[in-house]
């Protein structure tokens, strides 16, 4: 094996021969590429962990790095059509590229990093590699309302609800040369209260007399029988206070600052609504997202799957199980957007990245025109659409307007990207899903004869003109919600009872002829 072996740690040493001869350019291109390999020690019977944390703080960190490096070559892109247009030939100036790397740097992402030392090397995943007591780079608002800290959290495999140890095994393995994947048992993520619970954030759905009631009573029983302090919304608290002073207790946020610091303050979300109520609750956080206990009280239970039948006793089971033992959930992932105007001059000119959970949407809107766009994954090009439009989708909204266009059903917690064309100007152009480590970028052409539209989960549409991008990547920010049995059966569950899939009446069959 020309002296290259790999220790049980999981460490690559290259240990070659010294010799009079020097070494080919091959040879010295393939200790260049081992060089780069993690030297971290890895157990082996902390394999899975290590997979789990290595895509939660390499992965996304490197998708939002080439997102960056995207924007300092579109804006060299801009600025060579803008020279070819105005016929100059003789290229930029160092001023203009001086121009460009400041515009380029001043359009940078944010990116999150995440100290790798801080997991706890046990057999469970530290909460803060999930959710993080705050967003990178947002200063803390002290609050007089709460003195207390947030209830950590631990999060562990399982298999089907039990922490059995299943899994303490390699997930790929090398032996004599050969790489082979090892069999992986069905994974459940648990989450484990290292501390009870203390805040808990409601979030209703509007216009509801029945989801008014029922958060009322669930406000007051929460907060007689296990003192818990209640955050709700502004309307909402303004609701209760006028209905009864009882509810002065109450607490909710008064601007959008106050709001920022939301994931330092609250433990867990409960949502009464459908989907809809999820998204919105979602939409709340522009960083970590506490989990979610998802109540269906709406059309669609894709996101909802505690169903309240009687609601004068299921919840209060529902809600003693999470708030003292061991819950399963899901983790489901977001998509951070970024866009970039052709007019943007300077960083006050950009805006911030918006995160969604379902999708992205880029239609053509009113213009009687088709949709021409350009996408690009990492440096690859995809190809141009021209059809009504684009969207670019998580798994988790895999049911959502991606279903109806076309595109595949997904497990939420695979980890993808969809690509889903909306009636394509082409009958071979058909849905793709990507790897979620990729960074998805998508122009409008310089020669495009009419504008777009984007809109993210639903709403926020913003009007895309020639020579404007958007950039999408996943998030390190998912959003984490409780499931009643385990993510499998929940999905599945949501597609029998939601979508009424492949039903059917059976074949009679009346015995064999004779």
């Amino acid at each position: 094996m020309d002296g290259r072996r790999l220790d049980c740690d999981g460490r690559v040493n290259l240990s070659v021969a010294t010799s009079d001869q020097t070494l080919d350019s091959s040879m010295e291109s393939e200790r260049a590429a081992y060089a780069f390999l993690p030297q971290t020690p890895i157990k082996s019977t902390d394999a899975h962990l290590v997979e789990f944390s290595e895509a939660m703080r390499e992965g996304k960190a490197a998708a939002q790095a080439e997102a960056a490096e995207w924007k300092h070559k579109y804006e060299l892109e801009k600025a060579v059509k803008a020279h070819r247009h105005n016929t100059v030939t003789k290229g930029c100036s160092n001023c203009d590229k001086e121009k460009l790397e400041q515009l380029a740097s001043q359009l940078t992402l944010e990116t999150t990093s995440v100290d790798p030392t801080s997991c706890c090397g046990n057999h469970e995943i530290c909460s803060r590699q999930i959710l993080q007591d705050e967003c990178p780079g947002t200063n803390k608002i002290s609050h007089d309302k709460i003195a207390a800290r947030k209830a950590p959290f631990k999060l562990s495999w399982g298999c089907n609800g039990d922490n059995n140890g299943q899994h303490k095994h390699d997930f790929v393995s090398f032996e004599k040369g050969d790489i082979t994947t090892a069999e992986r048992s069905n994974k459940q993520i648990l989450l484990k209260w290292e501390s009870p619970p203390q805040t808990v954030l409601f979030v209703t759905k509007p216009n509801s007399n029945s989801v008014h009631a029922l958060c009322a009573e669930m406000v007051r029983w929460l907060k007689e029988h296990n003192n818990i302090n209640i955050f709700v919304e502004p309307r909402v608290s303004k609701e209760l206070a006028t209905e009864d002073s009882y509810f002065n207790f109450i607490q909710t946020w008064d601007n959008d600052e106050e709001m920022k610091t939301l994931h330092t303050k609250v433990d867990l979300i409960v949502t009464l609504g459908g989907d809809g109520t999820v998204l919105w609750a979602a939409s709340l956080f522009k960083g970590p997202v506490p989990p979610v206990v998802a109540f269906s009280l709406g059309s669609l239970g894709f996101m909802t799957p505690f169903c309240i039948l009687n609601p004068s006793e299921l919840y209060r089971e529902c809600l003693d199980h999470v708030l003292k033992r061991p819950f399963g959930i899901t983790l489901r992932s977001r998509l951070q957007c970024h866009v970039i105007y052709d007019s943007a001059k300077n960083e006050v000119d950009t805006e911030e990245p918006i995160l969604v959970l379902n999708e992205v949407t880029i239609d053509r809107g009113m213009s009687s025109y088709l949709t021409y766009l350009e996408c690009y994954c990492d440096s690859s090009f995809v190809t141009r659409v021209q059809g009504d439009g684009l969207i670019i989708s998580t798994t988790s909204g895999s049911t959502a307007y991606s279903l109806a266009a076309g595109g595949s059903m997904v497990h939420p917690q695979v980890p993808g990207i969809l690509f889903t064309p909306i009636c394509p100007h082409s009958l071979s152009f058909r849905p793709l899903i990507l790897p979620e480590y990729v960074t998805l970028r998508v122009q409008v052409p310089i020669n495009s004869r009419g504008q777009a539209w984007a809109s993210f989960d639903g709403k926020g549409r913003k009007q895309l003109g020639p020579g404007d991008a958007l950039i999408c990547s996943i998030s390190p920010w998912p959003v984490p919600t409780a499931c009643l049995v385990d993510s499998t059966t929940d999905f599945l569950r949501s597609i029998h009872e939601g979508l009424h899939w492949n039903l059917r009446k059976s074949q009679s069959f009346d015995g064999p002829v004779a």
